[in-house]
Protein backbone atom coordinates (compact mmCIF):
# COMPACT_ATOMS: atom_id res chain seq x y z
CA UNK A 1 0.00 0.00 0.00
CA UNK A 2 2.81 2.45 0.88
CA UNK A 3 4.61 2.02 -2.45
CA UNK A 4 1.42 2.95 -4.30
CA UNK A 5 0.97 6.09 -2.17
CA UNK A 6 4.60 7.15 -2.60
CA UNK A 7 4.43 6.54 -6.35
CA UNK A 8 1.27 8.66 -6.57
CA UNK A 9 2.87 11.45 -4.51
CA UNK A 10 6.01 11.37 -6.64
CA UNK A 11 3.97 11.46 -9.82
CA UNK A 12 1.67 14.25 -8.69
CA UNK A 13 4.23 16.21 -6.65
CA UNK A 14 3.73 19.51 -8.51
CA UNK A 15 0.00 19.31 -7.98
CA UNK A 16 0.50 18.72 -4.25
CA UNK A 17 3.30 21.20 -3.57
CA UNK A 18 1.96 24.15 -5.54
CA UNK A 19 -1.22 24.61 -3.47
CA UNK A 20 0.77 24.02 -0.26
CA UNK A 21 3.35 26.67 -1.26
CA UNK A 22 0.57 29.09 -2.23
CA UNK A 23 -1.12 28.70 1.17
CA UNK A 24 2.18 29.22 3.01
CA UNK A 25 2.93 32.29 0.85
CA UNK A 26 -0.49 33.85 1.44
CA UNK A 27 -0.21 33.31 5.20
CA UNK A 28 3.31 34.81 5.25
CA UNK A 29 2.27 37.78 3.14
CA UNK A 30 -0.69 38.62 5.38
CA UNK A 31 1.37 38.08 8.53
CA UNK A 32 4.03 40.47 7.23
CA UNK A 33 1.35 43.07 6.46
CA UNK A 34 0.06 42.86 10.01
CA UNK A 35 3.45 43.00 11.73
CA UNK A 36 5.52 45.38 9.62
CA UNK A 37 5.46 49.15 9.59
CA UNK A 38 5.05 50.41 6.03
CA UNK A 39 5.57 54.08 6.82
CA UNK A 40 8.47 55.57 4.87
CA UNK A 41 9.31 59.18 5.74
CA UNK A 42 9.54 61.65 2.89
CA UNK A 43 13.03 62.71 1.87
CA UNK A 44 13.88 65.21 -0.80
CA UNK A 45 15.57 63.83 -3.86
CA UNK A 46 19.33 63.98 -4.17
CA UNK A 47 19.01 66.50 -6.98
CA UNK A 48 16.82 68.82 -4.88
CA UNK A 49 19.23 68.58 -1.93
CA UNK A 50 22.16 69.42 -4.20
CA UNK A 51 20.36 72.42 -5.71
CA UNK A 52 19.51 73.80 -2.28
CA UNK A 53 23.08 73.30 -1.08
CA UNK A 54 24.48 75.06 -4.14
CA UNK A 55 22.02 77.93 -3.87
CA UNK A 56 22.79 78.36 -0.19
CA UNK A 57 26.51 78.42 -0.90
CA UNK A 58 28.02 81.78 -1.82
CA UNK A 59 30.10 80.39 -4.68
CA UNK A 60 27.35 80.88 -7.25
CA UNK A 61 26.97 84.60 -6.61
CA UNK A 62 30.04 85.46 -8.70
CA UNK A 63 30.72 82.65 -11.15
CA UNK A 64 33.72 84.45 -12.68
CA UNK A 65 35.54 84.57 -9.32
CA UNK A 66 36.07 80.87 -8.65
CA UNK A 67 38.85 79.58 -6.45
CA UNK A 68 41.10 76.96 -8.01
CA UNK A 69 40.90 73.44 -6.65
CA UNK A 70 44.40 73.04 -5.25
CA UNK A 71 45.39 70.65 -2.50
CA UNK A 72 46.80 73.08 0.05
CA UNK A 73 48.08 70.70 2.71
CA UNK A 74 51.45 68.99 2.45
CA UNK A 75 51.27 65.23 2.08
CA UNK A 76 54.19 64.83 4.50
CA UNK A 77 52.24 66.53 7.27
CA UNK A 78 50.00 63.52 7.64
CA UNK A 79 52.61 60.87 8.47
CA UNK A 80 55.48 62.90 9.73
CA UNK A 81 58.02 60.95 11.73
CA UNK A 82 58.75 62.28 15.26
CA UNK A 83 62.44 62.52 14.39
CA UNK A 84 61.64 64.86 11.48
CA UNK A 85 59.40 67.19 13.40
Amino acid sequence: MWPVIFTALRTYAPYVTLPFAAVVGIIGYNLENLLSDKYTPYNKSIEEQRQERLLGDGSLEEPANVEKLIYKANILDKNLSPSLS
